[in-house]
């Protein structure tokens, strides 16, 4: 697929979603520890915790679990029982929870500013029917569903971009299918993260990716995944 045909198709996720996870609103109290985030891009139960993710502003370590993947699915077992997805774990309130509408509550509630007992939020957020949140991964299909041979990387990349932000996705696809785990960092409008405050010199809310292994840093979806193709990507039937 082109390049062009990728980003329309990433494009087109963002459209069905009617604008879910492309700006912050209602940002609240920020956790101490890490967010530990297990999930896989193409999944739209995960889409919809990433969202809240991008709309309270939060940072998440991304444990990508791709179907065919190892890496990170046996962490997940150990932690929750089974492989199901999403599945956060938040050490700030000694929590771990399935089911993705459980997980919007509840970050919503420890880090979003909503009234007791819900808000407008909360309610917009988890009205979604399963049927359009399914329906809004028509635009790539299952790009970011599959696991494929990978070298692991020592440390944990940091991803600067958010989830309605289609550059982001085409990024997030590659992250997942190579299980290479990440900080994610959202810049989405309204974020406290300015992509010009962290020394980087960017001038736009696309997505960049820093690697601290290699001491590597690109900006722009394409330099991005051809950097993680060429770094962390291995031939088919490699381990």
């Amino acid at each position: 697929m082109t390049p062009a045909r990728s980003f329309a198709g990433a494009r087109l996720t963002s459209w069905l979603r009617a604008g879910e996870g492309a700006r912050v609103e209602g940002a609240g109290p920020r956790p101490v520890e890490p967010l530990v985030l297990f999930e896989f891009e193409a999944c739209p139960f995960c889409r919809r915790v990433r969202e809240a993710l991008t709309r309270l502003d939060l940072e998440a370590s991304i444990r990508p679990c791709p179907k065919g993947g190892r890496r990170h699915r046996d962490a997940l077992l150990e932690l929750g029982g089974k492989a199901q997805f999403p599945f956060l774990v938040d050490p700030n309130a000694g929590l771990a929870i399935y089911e993705s509408s459980e997980i919007v509550a509840h970050l919503e509630r420890a880090y979003g500013r909503a009234p007791e007992g819900g808000g407008a939020n909360l309610a917009r957020s988890l009205a979604r029917s399963t049927l359009a949140l399914i329906a809004s991964g028509l635009g790539r299909g299952a790009a970011g569903s599959r696991a494929r041979p990978s070298h692991a990387p020592a440390q944990p990349l940091v991803f600067y971009g958010f989830e309605a932000e289609p550059g982001s996705r085409l990024v997030r696809e590659v992250l997942c299918e190579l299980e290479l785990f990440h900080a994610s960092r959202p810049i989405a409008p309204g974020s406290a993260r300015s992509p010009a405050s962290d020394g980087a010199g960017a001038t736009d809310r696309g997505p960049r990716l820093v690697d601290p292994n290699t001491g590597a840093e690109r900006a722009g979806w394409q330099a991005i995944v051809d950097y993680l193709e060429a770094t962390y990507a291995l031939p088919t039937g490699r381990d």
